[in-house]
């Protein structure tokens, strides 16, 4: 249980996600609430969920291979406040159209292009800082429960988002979710600075120039290349939830809203249960990665004919446990392989493989879901992915390890 929690004892850590799980149900709530809102402005139009994906992950398809250069020129913490300020004020215009009546869908289409923009930079940014608050040796502990605290609010913020939706509207969740932000912005501003793991002195990368180092290391890393290919297939085709859950609860389990907040919190605890295995390991697991993209394909291809609420609440248990297995190994060993000067950019390349593709799997997800419903888009996914799992696994047996750079680390708790 201790080694669980290790990274909880450097005190900028605790202020983070301290802050951070405040923040993160308030964003989940607003996630909840803009698939519910965009379904009734346009009358239960899956595609239209399709098209908010394709809004929100566009930025990160014209944007994404820049951002860890980005990250690896600035101060992570100051690009994190900055970020968390961009959302705040997005969160409030949402709620001033959402209780004004003024929402038209095209808003919320443009509303999620820039919350998607904003992202870019904040994602490869607080892995950066989760670096610098913690070190190399607790890294893995610290991305695990990072994937805990962001699966927990996904229990706490859907539930509370279902409740409100029912009585309060959706006007509400995004008032809460612009609040919400405060907390993670004051412990920001309470860190101290002179704890940070120092990073070894390297020069900052031009933006064209230091894109092309990025890709030149992974290239020279066949362990990294599967594991990205990997992340490519299951992203595309697996993880489209911000699609598939609304439809699943309103159009073919003929739910309301709390019906779509208790799927998205089950799938949270799943997740949430996943996250806290992967932080009570010392180190990333190849082994443990493609058990959980197993199971987390697996399980959505047995979701494909469900229509009960409560057997399709089991199975995303179970997919939500396998995705943070998956996910939350591959993210620490491509951070680990990287060295400092780098590390930036290669956080930006995992995450352009995470979202890269994220405007076309929306597109695609909402077609399949308005051309054979959630049964043909998850029998689709859980088909690909494990075929993906499964080619990544062999692949994965024929490469050396992937090459981790060791250096001695000193810092205060």
């Amino acid at each position: 249980m201790k080694s669980t929690f290790s990274s909880l004892r450097y005190r900028n850590y605790r202020l983070f996600f301290a802050g951070q799980l405040v923040s993160q149900t308030g964003s989940w709530m607003q996630r909840i609430a803009l698939g519910w809102f965009i379904l009734q402005l346009t009358h239960d139009d899956a595609f239209a969920v399709g098209l908010m994906a394709f809004a929100q992950f566009l930025p990160f398809t014209i944007f994404g291979l820049f951002a860890g250069v980005l990250t690896d020129r600035m101060d992570a913490r100051r690009l994190v406040i900055a970020t968390q300020l961009a959302q705040t004020a997005s969160a409030a215009v949402l709620t001033w159209i959402a209780l004004g009546g003024l929402a038209r869908p095209w808003m919320l289409y443009v509303i999620a292009f820039v919350n998607g923009t904003v992202l870019v930079l904040d994602v490869p940014s607080r892995q950066q800082l989760t670096y610098r608050m913690v070190g190399r040796e607790v890294l893995p502990n610290a991305i695990a429960l990072n994937s805990s605290l962001f699966n927990a609010s996904r229990i706490f913020g859907p539930s509370a988002a279902g409740l409100l939706l029912g009585f309060a509207g959706v006007g509400v969740c995004f008032l809460v979710n612009a609040i919400s932000f405060l907390a993670v912005l004051l412990g920001l501003l309470a860190m101290r600075t002179r704890d940070f793991f120092p990073l070894e002195e390297f020069e900052r990368p031009r933006i064209l120039a230091g894109t092309r180092e990025g890709l030149a290391y992974v290239r020279r890393q066949p362990r990294m290349l599967a594991v990205l290919g990997l992340t490519v297939v299951l992203s595309t085709f697996c993880f489209n939830f911000n699609v598939t859950l609304p439809v699943l609860a309103k159009i073919t389990l003929h739910g309301h809203g709390a019906v779509y907040g208790f799927l998205s919190a089950v799938f949270g605890a799943g997740a949430l249960a996943g996250a806290l295995v992967a932080a009570s390991r010392a180190r990333a697991s190849v082994r443990v990665m493609l058990i959980g993209a197993l199971v987390f394909t697996g399980a959505e291809l047995l979701l494909a004919p469900v229509r009960n609420a409560i057997a399709a609440g089991l199975l995303l248990f179970l997919v939500g446990a396998g995705f943070t297995a998956w996910s939350a190994n591959s993210n620490a060993s491509m951070q680990l392989a990287a060295p400092d000067a780098l590390r930036g950019r290669i956080i930006g390349i995992y995450f352009y493989a995470f979202n890269g593709t994220g405007p076309v799997a929306g597109i695609l997800t909402g077609w399949l879901c308005a051309r054979g419903g959630t049964e043909l888009a998850f029998a689709v996914a859980g088909i690909v992915g494990i075929a993906g799992a499964l080619a990544a696994g062999a692949a994965l047996r024929r490469r050396p390890p992937i090459q981790i750079p060791r250096r001695a680390e000193h810092a205060r708790a």
